[in-house]
């Protein structure tokens, strides 16, 4: 089974990393870790009350959710995760949404929080890497830490709409999301009708 890194950061969207782990879910083990900006814009933009007094309690919330034991969850701020080192292997990680100063952080190495440091380790081992940066407009810095993270072959996905799948509602606009998310790591899914002709009437 393939394992996974899933990091829900502060910025607006974390619906959309919410599918993407509920998909990630159906074929792989994930080590999930939320931000303490995350857990609140959760409640705020979707009403998601995952907040615990401690990391069991939050896993105890995430596990009955999703109704599995393949979920992992762990604090920003605890780097005795596994995943801290890079002889733990992962087939990637994702950072769905990404705040700009998650950006700023993983394209400069600083690995100030487990985010940043479990990019840092992807990176050096040669793991893929995913970041859905969520900003608008986006200044030269922003572009600047992107264009770098561009180079070194992390995949760059923004929340970007997409309309010929015609969305009806805004659960299918986050279905178009994070299946375009899910397609850049080459995970299966059906969150979306895919560009062709349409089948006859």
């Amino acid at each position: 089974m393939k394992r996974y890194i899933l990091s829900i950061t502060g910025a607006s969207g974390p619906a959309i990393g919410v599918r993407v782990l509920g998909e990630l879910l159906k074929v792989a083990e994930v080590h999930l870790i939320i931000s303490r900006q995350a857990f609140f814009i959760l409640e705020e933009e979707a009403g998601i009350k995952w907040s615990a007094a401690d990391a069991s309690g939050v896993q105890g919330l995430l596990r009955g959710h999703f109704k599995s034991d393949r979920l992992f969850y762990w604090p920003e701020d605890d780097f005795t995760s596994p995943f801290s080192s890079g002889s733990f292997r992962t087939d990637g990680m994702l950072v769905v949404p990404c705040s700009m100063k998650t950006l700023a952080g993983i394209s400069s190495g600083y690995g100030n929080n487990l985010t940043e440091r479990a990019a840092d380790v992807t990176l050096k081992e040669g793991r893929p890497l995913l970041i859905s940066p969520r900003e608008t407009p986006l200044s030269a810095i922003h572009l600047e830490n992107m264009l770098r993270l561009a180079r070194m072959g992390v995949k760059v996905v923004p929340p970007v709409m997409g309309f010929y799948q015609k969305p009806a509602n805004l659960d299918d606009m986050i279905g178009f999301i994070a299946g375009k998310i899910l397609d850049a790591l080459g995970v299966e899914h059906n969150l979306y009708r895919r560009w062709g002709p349409r089948a006859p009437a």
